[in-house]
């Protein structure tokens, strides 16, 4: 009795101190650029380090393979087709400049779940969320703000008569246009490490969505980077992003409080289609944008050390949406009152040989904007017949039919077996229709969907 009570004295001081949290999320990344993950080209020594101290997450997902939607689900914990960031207002894939369209105030974000429980918060990086005062970070949480409010391919030169130039902001202001795209990650990350070093003494939560590789054909990174890969502009790009780690890790180390941090690297959805091909989603096939394994799941690294497993790879179904149930759990914090699709996966991060998912039961689903396209459970994922699939970002449609992969054992997809698994089709057909009802599909409402905010007289970001 006594040292059992010796253990529960034990397991409560150790979560005593509540834990900075970290959120690292780079954009358009693929899993097979990072040395730990495979990577042959890329030197990414610092994410190696933090996959070496804590727990790789192999079915890990976001829950778009486009930026909007996949960072909406991200802060709110639920599907974008629940909270109505699925779609821009203009019927788009992601929000352009300008845009009528964000997420709505009356959600609860991830920030302001962790601002309920003392913490101190910033958003340093590519926002995409809405562009008008109502949807900006520190509308939604935040306590400050560093970045851009969309992506950096949105410039001027696209559409001269409709998108300002690019606007680098803190807080609500606009100090630069145009932002000097080949500073962002470093003076993000500069941004970062001073707020780490104002916070030290209080629990802090710092959103970091960089802003590279990004979307274009032609990454940017600074001089420092230019040219030094083995892998073009793209390998530049991912070497100043690990760089960028490292500078925090260090900062963390410095401060004597990288033992109380909880860390998570991972990416807003997978390396596009480039000339020439640059970014690698392997060993899973597909690109960014659609459905696809190397679309939707993601390289993670999380590292909370003595907690978190180090060294360890988790092969557990989990998602962006999950983390801020799991964060609140951490700090013990209540969660909004709304339905949330994510889980609390707390035991799935402190045991590596937990391999049980919520997602398991639930099923997980992959939308393209309002398309309902596959779902998957378990070892299972099930690509539903459509008469007319959206594809990629053209807005093309192309009917598909039924497949059956087992994602966790035949990663690359390779033998289709919905002929030798027929009982497997009907349970993830079942789960799909159930998603349908709920959260809704093509021409289909959902009963459990909920609306974006609007702004009815949009204005440009002007310095």
């Amino acid at each position: 009795m006594k040292t059992l009570c010796l253990l529960l004295l034990f397991s409560v001081s150790a979560f005593a101190a509540k834990p900075n949290i970290i959120v690292i999320f780079v954009d358009n990344f693929g899993n097979g650029d990072l040395g730990c993950l495979g990577s042959k080209l890329h030197r990414t020594p610092n994410v190696d380090r933090l996959a070496a101290e804590g727990t790789k997450f192999t079915s890990f997902y976001v829950a778009s393979g486009v930026c909007t939607p996949s960072r909406a689900s991200l802060m709110t914990g639920c599907y974008p087709r629940r909270v109505g960031m699925h779609v821009s207002a203009t019927g788009g894939a992601v929000l352009q400049p300008v845009a009528s369209k964000g997420l709505n105030p009356s959600e609860v974000t991830m920030a302001e779940v962790l601002k309920s429980a003392g913490y101190a918060t910033m958003c340093i990086g590519k926002w995409h969320l809405g562009d008008q005062p109502a949807f900006l970070p520190t509308r939604q949480g935040f306590d400050d703000f560093f970045g851009i409010p969309y992506s950096d391919d949105m410039t001027k030169d696209k559409k001269p008569d409709v998108w300002p130039e690019l606007p680098l902001m803190r807080g609500e202001k606009v100090i630069e246009a145009p932002a000097d795209r080949d500073q962002l990650v470093k003076r993000c990350t500069g941004e970062a490490v001073r707020f780490i070093e104002q916070h030290a003494a209080e629990p802090f939560f710092l959103y970091l969505p960089h802003t590279m590789p990004g979307s274009t054909a032609h990454p940017f990174s600074s001089e420092s980077f230019r040219g030094k890969s083995a892998n073009g502009e793209y390998g530049d790009s991912v070497e100043e992003l690990d760089w960028s780690t490292g500078e925090i890790m260090a900062a963390l180390q410095r401060l004597k409080i990288a033992d109380n941090t909880l860390i998570v690297w991972t990416s807003d959805n997978g390396a596009v289609k480039r000339n020439p091909p640059q970014g690698s989603n392997a060993p899973y096939r597909g690109s960014g944008y659609d459905t696809s394994e190397g679309a939707m799941r993601m390289p993670c690294v999380m590292r909370w050390p003595g907690k978190i497993p180090a060294g360890a790879v988790n092969d557990a179904l989990c998602s962006t949406m999950d983390l801020m149930p799991t964060f609140a759990s951490l700090v013990g914090t209540k969660l909004p009152s709304h339905k949330l699709d994510g889980h609390d996966i707390t035991s799935i991060l402190f045991d590596a040989g937990n391999t049980t998912s919520p997602w398991d039961d639930d099923g997980f689903f992959f939308y393209r904007m309002d398309q309902l396209q596959a779902v998957r459970a378990g070892d299972w994922k099930l690509y539903l017949p459509l008469e007319g699939k959206f594809k990629n970002l053209s807005g093309k449609q192309e009917p598909t039919r039924l497949e059956l992969f087992d994602v966790r054992h035949d990663i690359g997809e390779e033998h289709e077996a919905a002929a030798q698994h027929p009982e497997v089709v009907q349970r993830l057909t079942q789960l799909a229709e159930k998603a349908r009802a709920d959260i809704g599909d093509f021409n289909r409402p959902g009963a459990g969907q909920r609306e974006a905010g609007m702004e009815e007289k949009p204005v440009p970001l002007l310095p």
